[in-house]
């Protein structure tokens, strides 16, 4: 790849080349955020599983089965995230400030595999019930359904070497947005609704307890990914015209309709305070505030109807179920911008 010296610096952050100058800066808060990311580290040896052991243990079948559906997503889906950050973001987004940032990114989703290998592995002691669950792309058809929704609007940004053209830029601008508004913006957000309708029930502490901190490094990433977004329409808002607005409304109402297939799958006929049509409600929230986000027009109208994801909502958040706080930070020296809506 071509490397961009600074007697020849590129005007703009898509540019093509491989920006090395980090003075003078020329995206700032890309560095601050690659920073407050610092503060923000954890590890998977800080979370407790031992009593969601016994917790497992009282579930009914079907409660059961929603969990099992759901550490399998977790099993592949910040796995198809890192790939992406490697393969496209790192090529693309020519910044060295950015590239501090999602270097740091990377890390995070390694501990969150990690997390997740964890989970897996306690809550699924049985070697072939693993062995199904890490394979859920291929052999359960409401993740399959997903991953595919996923390859559909990423993959087609892998065979670019460099972003020449305008149309070239629109399609990484849909891997962008599809990635953060679509996978770590409602999938994950999907996710974590239910373990959140666990711990408000007084159940599985330890899922909860490394979910808060996923959640939060996952709120980072979105943030960092919607900054790029911002930018990218302050140097070239030619590209943010009436069809790539359709495009990022079509991308969204897919994801929440591949959402709400795996909503039935994991609900059936309906948990006490958990069931297709209030997910439903809350995935469609949960776009509009995307939509927004990005510039565009809300299309649902719907309302959260889950209480306990408003306590996402916060900076300082301390589940009264943990032995310490969950916004846990080392060398705290300032604050994490963690204002995103659930």
């Amino acid at each position: 790849m071509p490397v961009t010296t600074s007697t020849t610096r590129p005007q703009n952050l898509l540019d093509p080349g491989f920006e090395l100058t980090l003075r003078p800066m020329r995206y700032p808060d890309f560095y601050e955020r690659y920073r407050d990311a610092i503060k923000n580290t954890w590890t998977v040896e800080e979370v407790d599983l031992h009593s969601d052991v016994a917790d497992l243990a009282r579930l009914s079948p079907a409660e059961q089965h929603l969990i099992g559906r759901l550490v399998a997503f977790f099993a592949t889906g910040d796995s198809i995230v890192a790939n992406n950050l490697v393969l496209t973001l790192y090529k693309h987004i020519n910044s060295p400030e950015a590239r501090l940032y999602l270097s740091r990114q990377l890390f995070e989703e390694a501990v969150h595999v990690q997390f997740y290998l964890t989970l897996l592995d306690t809550y699924l002691p049985d070697p072939d019930d693993r062995a199904a669950a890490f394979a859920a792309v291929e052999n359960i058809p409401s993740i399959r359904e997903k991953a595919e929704f996923c390859f559909k609007w990423m993959d087609s940004v892998e065979e670019i070497d460099r972003l020449r053209t305008r149309a070239d830029r629109r399609r990484f601008l849909l891997n962008l947005i599809c990635f953060a508004a679509c996978i770590e913006g409602l999938f994950f957000y999907g996710a974590f609704a239910y373990v959140y309708w666990f711990r408000s029930r007084g159940l599985l502490h330890g899922l909860a307890t490394g979910t808060n901190w996923v959640f939060r490094d996952e709120t980072m990433h979105m943030s960092f990914a919607f900054d790029v977004v911002d930018t990218v329409r302050k140097e070239e808002p030619e590209l943010f015209d009436e069809e790539l607005g359709r495009q990022v409304t079509d991308m969204l109402r897919e994801a929440v309709e591949a959402e709400l297939q795996f909503a039935r799958d994991l609900c059936g006929d309906g948990l006490p305070g958990m069931n297709t049509e209030s997910m439903r409600q809350y995935l469609e929230c949960v776009a509009d505030q995307r939509l927004t986000r990005l510039g565009f027009a809300p299309v649902y109208g719907s309302e959260n109807p889950f209480s306990f994801m408003e306590l996402q909502g916060v900076q300082e958040l301390t589940n009264f179920f943990e032995r310490r706080p969950s916004a846990y930070q080392v060398a705290v020296e300032g604050t994490v911008d963690l204002d995103e809506d659930f």
